[in-house]
Order: structure tokens, then sequence, then C-alpha cells
């Protein structure tokens, strides 16, 4: 019965959170917030890593009963690479330091402001930051993993298999322990929507697609999709999976039954997680590396 009741809950939670999003023209996860964890980390709140406005992260650290120091991972949010902002996001940064993993959600700039590479150029300079002042509170900046949801696995992936947007920001792409992508398109072209093509170009380059940036030297990757994605082909994960695996490198391919494209991340709000474990093959990923 228990069971059942948590099932109702959950359900019932989707379809607020549905309802309100439609009504209301917000993000759907910020009604996610409200049922995150709220003790077991800190949060440091607009930190800059840049001078501009959306050069801005923020930092949950585990509680000091953690063993430090502590893997650090920075997340990047989806949103088609127009839309999103860190404060939607609490809920995955909260569940991760939850469970000993200090998270850093950054913002980038958007489009129309920007276009392709600049969200990548700011999210590199998110990662420097993490590399220079995650050990001031507690992190090792050795464990360094980059993880991203939609338009922001797309960034992650992009960081992770180009050494060159790290270096340019003067990282160490050598530091980056581990790639997860969530949902992400990672080999998408040809375009065909109006919007992408003002952002990538028309046609767009290959140097768009991370796919063509799979090396001897990549990371060890999770990626994750939904079965019933239909805002990014699950196709862009498994071409990706299966590079890497030509490429000899580690890689773990994981495919969630009847799971939607928001669904993947809103997992990791523990009412959600049913059939949904992402917050539980992250950190068996992360432990793993």
């Amino acid at each position: 019965m228990r069971m059942n009741i948590n099932l109702f809950h959950a359900s019932m939670l989707v379809i607020l959170i549905g309802a309100f999003t439609a009504l209301a023209g917000c993000s759907p996860f910020v009604f996610l917030n409200a049922v995150a964890p709220g003790k077991g980390f800190s949060r440091q709140a607009g930190i800059a890593y840049g001078p501009l406005s959306r050069q801005k992260l923020d930092v949950y650290v585990p509680d000091a009963t953690v063993k430090r120091p502590f893997p650090v991972m920075v997340f990047f949010y989806g949103g088609g690479w127009e839309s999103g902002e860190r404060k939607e996001y609490r809920f995955v940064g909260a569940e991760l330091a939850t469970h000993g993993v200090m998270t850093i959600v950054a913002d980038y700039r958007l489009y129309p402001e920007v276009v392709f590479p600049a969200f990548i150029e700011d999210a590199a300079l998110a990662v420097k930051w993490a590399q220079d002042h995650a050990g001031e509170s507690g992190g090792d900046p050795k464990r360094l993993f980059l993880m991203g949801h939609s338009a922001g696995a797309q960034i992650a992936a992009m960081l992770a298999l180009n050494k060159e947007y790290l270096r340019a920001a003067g990282a160490d792409p050598r530091a980056i322990s581990g790639l997860i992508g969530l949902s992400g398109p990672y080999d998408f072209l040809p375009l065909k929507s109006a919007r992408l093509k003002k952002i990538f170009g028309d046609p767009a380059p290959r140097v768009t697609q991370p796919i063509d940036f799979v090396s001897a030297d990549a990371p060890p990757t999770l990626l994750i999709n939904g079965s019933n994605d239909t805002t990014v082909d699950p196709g862009n994960s498994r071409r990706l999976a299966d590079a890497l695996k030509a490429a000899r490198r580690p890689v773990e391919y994981r495919v969630y039954p009847d799971i939607g494209h928001g669904r993947v991340v809103a997992g990791f709000s523990p009412p959600l997680a049913r059939g949904v474990p992402v917050t539980d093959d992250v950190m068996r990923f992360i432990d793993s590396i």
C-alpha cells in the first residue's frame, strides 16, 4: 500500500507541475525545489566566475560530517540554448550534495544575446572556477565531473571532448574525471529549426557536434536518456556511446523505459525517482572512477 501511495503522490506531482507550468509559463523544474532536501548541505549562491551578468554560479557543499575531500560536479542545465536559470535547479544541487558530491550549477549566456560557441566558452570559465576554488570548501579538484541535461549535455560534452575550450579558459582538461550526459544532443545535424540555424549557423559546421571530437583520451562517460524522448532523439546518445566504444573509451549507456525528456533530470527529485534512478546511476558512476 505504501508503494501505491508513493506512486500516486509522484503521479499527482507530475500532473500539478504540468498544470502550473502551462498556466504560469515557467519552468516545470521550479516546483521540484519545494520538495528538495533542505538539510545535509550548505549553498553558496551568486558567485561570479566572470565579469558578465550571467556568468554566475551556485555551489552546494555537503555537510562537514561527510568525508572530505568531496568529488566535484559542474552541472549545466538545458533550455535549448535560449532559456534557463541556475535557481531552477536547486533540486539537482541539493540532491547530489546530500549524497556527498559538491555540486556547482552554472548560468551561461543564451541566445539571442549570444550564439555558438559563446555559451560553451562561458561554461569553460565556470569549470576553471571550479578547478581553482572547489578545494576552498572541501572539494577535490582532481575528481571533477561534468554533467548536463539536454542543451547543457551538449555543452558538457563539448568541454569534455574538445579540450581546446578548457585550455583557452586556463583550465586543465586532464582534471576532468568523467562526463555525464542526460538526454543530450551530440550528433544533431542537419539542422531543421530556423532558431537552431541562427544559434549554430546555416549550414552549421561539424565543429558544433560533440561526437566529432571523440578521441582516445576522452574521459569515462555515462549517457542516459528516456526511451520516450520526443525532444532530443535518443539516437544521439546511442551514436556517441558507439563512437566512444570504437575509440576504446569507457562508456555506459542507460535507457529508462517509457520516460520522456524532462523526466530524466526531474528524477533527481526523490518523489519522481521511481523508474528514473538517475541519482543512483550517477553516484555509482562517480564511485567507480
